[in-house]
């Protein structure tokens, strides 16, 4: 029979063994102390973590999405708009991720709130509109420059709503459709100023020719007659009987 201490001696023996096992998945790194100052990364799989030597913090190695929280930001036209975005990024170096700063993921969501307001700022509305893609690379690029000292790669950034006030949304409409009926007109004039100059290129090679603009006027007369109209006014050109003119003068 085993005796009292020897059952409590094994107990604690027993659970500091399951105290030291750790498992980690393929996707963590454990970041390892010994007696406070940092030993070493370990992981993926089984490792072994001496109680009260040794402490290990996780780290998850996928990509984390993090949603940035609306910020009211005046465009450099003075227009206040609200904007949100998303970042996408992932831990590179566990050793920098823990060591570096204190909480990583909320140092990179106020850099990430910050760095929006700051970007934005210097573009107008116009270009917060319609240049999405120019704005989310130049907010990458500034989050990655700033969080490569905590050992973080920030993949991609997308902003994702521009909310406008009412009378602004209006007056984005009104311009809206006063650019498209100035468009219209431009080209209604463009159609004009192309059938004119058909027209006028018409007429010269016509007048060039006396017997093609007797044949004109001939065609035209009988596309008036199908038309099926009982009475019809048509004004006949001097030029068209001009030689019967010229013949009946020979006769007498």
């Amino acid at each position: 029979m085993f005796t009292f201490p020897v059952l409590v001696a094994s107990a604690i023996l027993l659970a500091l063994i399951v105290a030291s096992v750790r498992i980690l998945s393929e996707y963590e790194r454990g970041v390892i102390f010994l007696l406070g100052r940092f030993w070493k990364v370990k992981g993926p799989g089984l490792i072994i973590v001496i109680p009260f030597i040794q402490r290990m913090v996780r780290v998850d190695l996928r990509v984390i999405v993090m949603d940035v929280p609306t910020q009211d930001v005046i465009s450099r036209d003075n227009v206040s708009v609200k904007v949100n975005a998303v970042v996408y990024f992932r831990i590179l170096d566990p050793e920098r991720a823990i060591i570096q700063v204190a909480n990583v993921f909320e140092a990179t969501s106020q850099l990430a709130q910050t760095t929006l307001r700051s970007v934005l700022g210097q573009h107008e509305l116009d270009e917060m509109l319609s240049e999405r893609d120019k704005l989310n690379q130049d907010i990458q690029k500034i989050l990655d420059q700033h969080t490569d000292a905590w050992g973080i790669k920030v993949s991609n950034v997308e902003i994702k709503h521009v909310d406008l006030d009412e009378s602004m949304i209006r007056a984005i409409a009104a311009q809206a459709e006063a650019e498209r009926a100035r468009r219209a007109k431009v080209i209604h004039a463009e159609g004009e100023r192309q059938a004119a100059s058909q027209l006028a290129e018409a007429a010269g090679k016509l007048s060039e020719q006396g017997q093609a603009l007797q044949l004109r006027y001939l065609q035209t007369l009988t596309e008036v007659a199908s038309e099926g109209s009982s009475t019809i006014i048509f004004p006949l050109p001097i030029d068209l009987i001009k030689p019967l003119l010229s013949l009946a003068g020979k006769k007498s």
